[in-house]
């Protein structure tokens, strides 16, 4: 599932409409909230990507192919 990032402004509307709910619904959603928190957060171990590029090219070759791939800008097209 997304995440949504929310900015300051944007909480402080939601605060605004959230501090009217009487306590007890407040507090249903803190438990709610605190339970959706991903305490388990996966961490990527960049030791697991060594070699994954499997490539049987040394460097200059991929380099030389970027380099004659790449497409000459014209500076004015027109439009004739």
């Amino acid at each position: 599932m997304a995440n949504l990032t929310l900015s300051n402004k944007a909480l402080e509307r939601y605060f605004g409409i959230l501090k009217g709910l009487d306590n007890h619904s407040k507090k249903k959603l803190i438990i709610r909230l605190t339970e959706s928190l991903d305490l388990n957060e996966k961490k990527v171990d960049l030791r697991r990507l060594y070699g994954a590029w499997d490539d049987d090219r040394d460097s200059d070759e991929i380099i030389n192919e970027i380099k004659a791939s790449r497409i000459e800008k014209v500076e004015n097209p027109g439009f004739e």
